[in-house]
């Protein structure tokens, strides 16, 4: 006889979870009680919105599915950006929820929340538990569904009374068999031999890759493929990593923020072979001419986002890695495409990032320094907005996995708490969150979390006093009319401090590399704050509406 309670930690246990990021609370008591004597590790957040980052962080580090704990009522809907989050960028997750009894449930009892009504459009999938009989095969279908296909968050809602309920456990299956859920894996065979014949008619062909390829375990196969054939790679914010930054063949990101280089090589290209990506707007800025003289090939686990923003033409549905092993086995090979190759590393040359050298504290020379120390051999978290894309641009990425962010939700206050949850997938690995002083003071409570663990997270703070990106846009679209985007200036060492934290303030370029050796060499967390020119912006950038060749703030052409 095992309470529904037991059944849950046992089932947390059997799909190999180790480590569960929550906060408790009235309803989930008995879930705490069991969790108690348990050998899962339970990390003791200070906000459950940290839970869900953490989840997340921990997801996207090691590919496997992260778990999250929170009560009901307030404590469900503070998961609700977290699981967002997840949602928009395809992570594995499941969050488990306290809900009140069964018998008070649709009737305004305390902490009540209908979380499931609340989440359903930024889940997966959800569950509310209604008998404990179910929540063994409920929690296996969860982590299959959160797992496999087009990866993403799953909740279940468990009622008090179900995790009280003593019952003997009925038996689960060993697989799971979901009527209507079937993903497709392999790529239909003659959409593959099309793909490959357009991509060798191509003079000018370029791939364009995304978080697919990272969540598909597919860099290796990437690389191969347009080794072999000689094409140029331009990656999304969310596929950074799925090849070497000094590959030649690497154009570093496109879009908004991306490189000169990529945005005129997707506009000149004949041929784009897009993996794994969605073709969301940051990245084709005004649509119609994204690629406009190019045949469009896309490979994708989700059906639904082929064709849904650009029209394709070969449109292959399967798990990016099974498809470019097929398509590896099938390659005959073609001559490079030197005089195309040739033109793009003329770009490169001409149209590099700039990186200022005028003796000020500049973002861009910090990440740079930071790169060079680290030599990919980390994980770099962001916040989102100026540091994101700074960071995104200049930081050296080598391996996939290594660089965790917000892309498609841009949540601030993510970077830190998913920091936490990349330390406890990479032990092995130091973990470095850039940061924004405007969003990391939107989960700054963390730092009770890890002074309280020890999490050796190493916090750059980028600090400006405003709140950067929404500055930079007033500046150059709104005849610099700050409106409420400057921020007072705070002290966040002795915030650190205050926690029990080591910290540094670093006010000139000299002390950069210093303060970056001595957080690497403490060893527990450490915060910088550099105090960076204050109006610095991130350029290039491609103004709303634009074409992605018509960006501001670069070279002459």
């Amino acid at each position: 006889m095992k309470t529904g309670a037991k059944i849950l930690v046992e089932s947390l246990q059997r799909e190999g979870v180790k480590t569960i990021f929550g906060y408790p609370g009235g309803v989930v008591l008995p879930i705490y009680d069991e969790l108690y004597d348990s050998s899962l590790q339970h990390i003791l957040v200070r906000h459950e919105q940290a839970a869900a980052h953490a989840a997340d962080g921990y997801a996207r580090a090691s590919g496997h599915v992260g778990v999250c704990l929170a009560t009901s009522g307030p404590g469900a809907c503070n998961l609700v950006t977290g699981i967002a989050t997840a949602y928009m960028d395809s992570v594995p997750i499941v969050a488990l929820t306290g809900q009140v009894p069964t018998n008070l449930l649709g009737n305004d009892a305390f902490q009540e929340s209908d979380i499931t009504g609340i989440t359903m459009p930024v889940t997966k999938h959800n569950y509310l538990v209604k008998d404990t009989a179910d929540l063994g095969r409920i929690v296996k279908e969860a982590f299959y569904i959160a797992g496999t296909g087009r990866p993403g968050p799953v909740l279940i809602d468990i009622p008090k009374d179900v995790s009280t309920k003593v019952i003997n456990e009925p038996p689960v299956p060993e697989k799971v068999i979901l009527r209507g859920y079937n993903p497709t894996y392999h790529g239909h065979k003659r959409q593959i031999e099309k793909a490959l014949q357009t991509i060798a008619d191509a003079e000018r062909p370029v791939i364009y890759a995304g978080g697919g390829v990272i969540i598909s375990n597919a860099s290796a196969e990437l690389v191969d493929f347009a080794t072999q054939l000689g094409i140029p790679i331009t990656t999304t914010l969310m596929g950074i990593g799925c090849i070497p930054c000094d590959h030649p063949l690497n154009m570093g990101m496109l879009g908004m923020h991306g490189t000169e280089y990529a945005n005129f090589a997707i506009t000149e290209c004949d041929c784009l072979f897009s993996i794994g990506v969605r073709f969301d707007d940051r990245v084709t800025g005004k649509t119609d001419t994204f690629a406009a003289h190019a045949k469009i090939i896309h490979i994708d686990i989700d059906p639904a986002e082929i064709g849904k923003n650009k029209h394709v033409d070969v449109p292959i549905v399967g798990d990016v890695k099974s498809v470019l092993r097929d398509m590896l086995s099938m390659l005959k090979k073609n001559g490079l495409k030197e005089a195309w190759l040739k033109k793009v590393r003329h770009w490169k040359q001409h149209h590099p990032l700039k990186c200022p050298s005028d003796g000020g504290l500049h973002p861009q020379y910090i990440i740079r320094q930071m790169s060079e120390l680290l030599n990919g051999d980390a994980i770099i978290v962001s916040e989102v907005g100026q540091n994101q894309m700074w960071t995104a641009q200049h930081f050296c990425f080598r391996h996939p996995r290594t660089w965790i962010t917000s892309g498609g939700l841009g949540t601030m206050g993510y970077g830190f708490p998913a920091a936490m949850g990349a330390h406890f997938a990479r032990p092995d690995l130091p973990v470095f969150d850039v940061a924004g002083d405007g969003s990391i003071q939107m989960n700054i409570q963390e730092m009770g979390t890890v002074a309280h663990y020890k999490i050796p997270v190493k916090i750059a703070i980028l600090n400006n006093m405003f709140l950067g990106m929404v500055r930079q846009w007033q500046e150059l679209f709104y005849d610099r009319r700050y409106s409420f985007t400057e921020l007072p200036p705070v002290e966040f060492v002795k915030i650190a401090n205050a926690y029990g934290i080591e910290g540094v303030k670093v006010e000139c370029s000299e002390d950069v590399l210093p303060a970056l050796r001595t957080a690497l060499d403490c060893d527990g967390p450490f915060v910088m704050d550099f105090r960076i020119e204050r109006e610095e912006n991130v350029f290039p950038m491609v103004p709303a509406g634009a074409a992605i060749n018509e960006m501001i703030g670069g070279h002459p052409r």
